[in-house]
């Protein structure tokens, strides 16, 4: 399967209350300008295996036609497009979103939300060849 890169991309944990909600928000501001991926999606399994690596699970991921930013790293280039790309609209796609653990209790959400201020990453993959 190809990926789409004409519109940027974030890829989420479509499994986890508060990633969907984030994910929700993001979509909501965005107006239709990036494309929404769970992770557990077969599209999300897809970019994983072909754009991300083995740390793609641990935290959320904004990817343009040069980069995969994840985590804190992607914060800076989301809001920057969000704000700036006055790109066409992509046409909303829903995602199956079952919290599979106990993904709505407090401690889940403290750690969550910790964990897109600890982990962060940049995959450059603008070679053409590997998507």
């Amino acid at each position: 399967m190809k990926i789409d890169l004409d519109f940027p991309i974030v890829v989420f944990d479509n499994q986890c209350y508060l990633c969907v909600k984030f994910a929700k928000v993001v979509d909501f501001f965005a107006r239709g300008k990036m494309k929404m991926i769970g992770h557990y999606t077969k599209e999300g399994e897809n970019i994983r295996e072909k754009i991300l690596n083995e740390s793609a699970l641990e935290m959320f991921w904004f990817i343009d036609q040069k980069k995969a930013y994840g985590g804190r790293s992607a914060l800076l280039p989301l809001v920057k497009t969000i704000l700036l790309n006055k790109s066409k609209k992509f046409p909303k796609v829903e995602t199956d979103n079952q919290c599979t653990q106990d993904c709505k209790s407090v401690k889940a959400v403290f750690l969550r939300s910790a964990s897109l201020i600890s982990k962060s990453g940049i995959i450059k993959h603008c070679d053409e060849n590997n998507i």
